[in-house]
């Protein structure tokens, strides 16, 4: 019977990955998706390892971290910390779609306009639907510092979209800085960070204020940016590619042997100093070795993507880029908070404090996985065109959205 079951899916599953071969263009770039691929899957995997919950004695979830008490596993954050090559794939991407816009005789704003908006829509209808589903859950019993959990956790994907578009704005700039210098174009950017993170980890940090670290915020993640801009308008090859891997790697050895930073790529609950938010020059020195790596293995990555079983998945990945940063949280949480009313489930609601927790929360992978499947497949259309909706429902999202932004910031 299994077999017999087995047979039609198999051939539906092989249907479609022909299917998507036969439409993928001659043009196009395998190994960009690829590496896109793999930096969105970084993402959830990341927050779903390295993000727990602790139970209070209301029932109450609240956000923990096992690198708190489980040190080792910060090199995996070096790992999943693929946000560099989020923004190297992105840059070289903006290159080649601004490119194909204006040689068919648009304008730069126009093409702007429509990345951005392609960016806001999914943002927009996840902030908008949990407002709207706050007020649900409350009056079902879920506890206002669960939902104020779960909110933070929302949200806290979101800043990088924000990023993203002042960045993708930034394209036209960016592209004659790359036209004037090439790679070291980049190069600014990456004496702006190391001279803020002087300022408040040097001998004058005490004096310096606290919002300094935010002038880190823009250069800090334009650098990769800037590199993927220069790799497209093809000012930086295989030479400079391997500078950029021996350079950032021993930048980033450098940095966590002699000047003490934090070994860890993502804030860590408890501790006064992070790497990312916003980002120091470690990130940086990963960013610039990864892109190194990516940029040398880019036509090897391109062959294997030639086989269609590998293609298919990678072109879905693609296709569902925001569903799957605007909704992993929720599917985690969609786990979370209905095991928090049974109490404490291991891998789940029990604090992230033993190295056993992280085998049993490699278990849990696959029901978020599971649940996010369930969730994209209702959200996704949020990513194409409103063309149905109203001025008057796109106002009303609008103000949802703000509302549900207030409240996971703590202003409402």
């Amino acid at each position: 019977m299994a077999t017999a079951l087995g047979t039609p899916l198999r051939r539906t599953v092989r249907g479609a990955v022909h299917a998507i071969e036969d439409r993928t263009p001659a043009h196009r770039d395998r190994a960009l998706d690829g590496l896109r691929a793999l930096a969105l899957l970084a993402v959830p995997t990341g927050h779903w390892l390295l993000g727990g919950f602790t139970l209070d004695a209301q029932g109450a979830l609240h956000n923990a971290s096992p690198l708190s008490a489980s040190g080792f596993l910060a090199p995996a954050s070096w790992v999943l910390q693929m946000l560099g090559i989020f923004f190297l794939v992105g840059g070289h991407a903006s290159v080649l779609s601004l490119r194909r816009h204006t040689e068919r005789g648009g304008s730069t704003g126009v093409w702007l306009r429509g990345r951005l908006l392609r960016l806001g829509r999914p943002v927009l209808a996840v902030t908008a639907l949990w407002a709207m589903l706050i007020p649900v859950l409350y009056a079902l019993g879920v506890p206002e510092p669960t939902l104020r959990t779960g909110a933070t956790l929302v949200i806290q994907p979101l800043w990088f979209v924000g990023v993203y578009a002042v960045v993708t704005a930034l394209t036209p700039y960016c592209l004659r800085a790359a036209g004037r210098w090439g790679a070291w174009a980049a190069a600014p950017l990456l004496a702006a960070v190391a001279l803020v993170d002087l300022l408040r980890y040097g001998p004058l940090a005490d004096a310096m204020p606290s919002w300094l670290s935010l002038l880190n915020l823009l250069p800090g993640w334009l650098f990769a940016y800037q590199l993927g801009v220069s790799w497209g308008e093809k000012r930086l090859g295989a030479r400079t590619a391997l500078s950029l891997l021996i350079g950032g790697a021993a930048l980033f050895a450098a940095l966590l042997l002699f000047f003490h930073y934090p070994a860890s790529m993502v804030g860590v609950p408890g501790t006064s100093r992070t790497n990312s938010h916003p980002p120091s020059l470690l990130v940086l020195a990963l960013a610039a070795a990864q892109s190194g790596a990516a940029i040398l293995l880019r036509d090897r990555l391109a062959r294997l993507l030639r086989r269609p079983a590998l293609w298919a998945p990678v072109v879905v990945i693609n296709l569902s880029a925001m569903t799957i940063l605007c909704w992993h949280q929720t599917a985690m949480l969609s786990a979370a908070v209905p095991a928090s009313f049974a109490g404490t489930v291991p891998g789940l609601t029990m604090a992230p404090d033993t190295a056993g927790w992280v085998l049993v929360r490699l278990a849990w992978l696959p029901v978020f996985a599971a649940a996010l499947l369930l969730i994209g497949a209702a959200t996704r259309r949020f990513e194409a065109p409103w063309t149905g909706a109203t001025r008057f429902r796109r106002a009303l999202a609008a103000v949802l959205a703000a509302c549900f932004g207030a409240f996971a910031l703590g202003l409402a």
